[in-house]
């Protein structure tokens, strides 16, 4: 137990209420040959490609919904959508005998889904939380729940493991069963461009990224709990100001990171896929 450094202030047993975690799990996933989704400049250029290789994935948005598992109380289904943003690099030639290609930037956006079972509890009570709109003459505004478990999901960047162009006949493993107005605008302002979802039986290229994901996945509820407590301390640290006329000097002063340059704990198998499935969780 950490030692109190302030002794003297009074302590009082006061109720708080938190979020409780009633289950949790942690899961390494390997996506393999997941559809890359591009906007129409990215598929001129993949058509017009002769080398294509993926650079970067990063995680933009995440879909989380919840749904109870029949004739299993207590138990819910966590189904998870990642939406991937994966940024491409194409050798494209200008046509000329003799020439070299030119390197050609294009991002595209993989769909991956996950789904896992945690236990939720039961609660039969429901839940309502008053807004900064209610007022006396107004209704409807309280906000109401079946008091339903929260599901949370935290996830590192995708580690890339591999890209493809597969040529028809071949298909790329996973679908999106999803549209443009389906995505939320904080996703779409992540893309250059529109995506296109639409598949084009007439297209001969597609492009296909392998992803390997770190993950942790709880489900927690609302809880009350008396706790100790003591007025709010002040801080004993000074902020310190940095000197304009000497930035070197404040940079002399940081702390080296040993934390980011130790391999402690770094496991290889851990970037090795346990199994393969499916950008749709097949």
């Amino acid at each position: 137990m950490a030692e109190n450094r302030f002794p003297n202030l009074p302590r009082e047993t006061v109720c708080i209420e938190t979020n409780r975690v009633l289950d949790s799990c942690r899961d390494r996933d390997c996506f393999e040959n997941v559809r890359v989704f591009l906007s129409d400049f990215g598929n001129e250029i993949l058509d017009r490609a002769g080398a294509v290789r993926a650079k970067n994935a990063e995680v933009l948005w995440t879909n989380i919904t919840i749904d109870p598992i029949a004739f299993n109380r207590g138990f819910y289904a966590v189904n998870i959508r990642f939406y991937v943003r994966v940024d491409c690099e194409a050798c494209v030639g200008n046509g000329g005998h003799g020439s070299h290609g030119q390197s050609q930037d294009f991002e595209g956006l993989a769909v991956l889904e996950k789904r896992v079972i945690l236990y939720g509890g039961e609660n039969g009570t429901m839940t309502f939380r008053s807004n900064q709109s209610d007022s006396f003459c107004s209704f409807g505004n309280a906000e109401g729940s079946r008091n339903a478990p929260t599901a949370v999901v935290e996830v590192v960047d995708p580690v890339l493991l591999g890209s493809r162009v597969m040529e028809r006949p071949e298909r790329p493993c996973g679908c999106c069963c999803c549209h443009d107005g389906e995505l939320p605008e904080a996703l779409l302002a992540g893309l250059q461009a529109p995506v296109i979802f639409d598949d084009d039986d007439n297209r001969n290229r597609f492009l296909t990224v392998s992803l390997g994901i770190f993950s942790v996945i709880r489900i927690v509820r609302p809880a009350q709990y008396l706790i100790q407590a003591s007025e709010y301390a002040i801080p004993e640290k000074e902020c310190v100001s940095a000197e304009k006329d000497d930035p070197c000097h404040v940079f002399r002063s940081m702390p080296f990171p040993m934390g980011e340059f130790s391999s402690q704990g770094y496991q290889p198998e851990q970037l090795r896929p346990d199994r393969g499935h499916c950008g749709c969780g097949n």
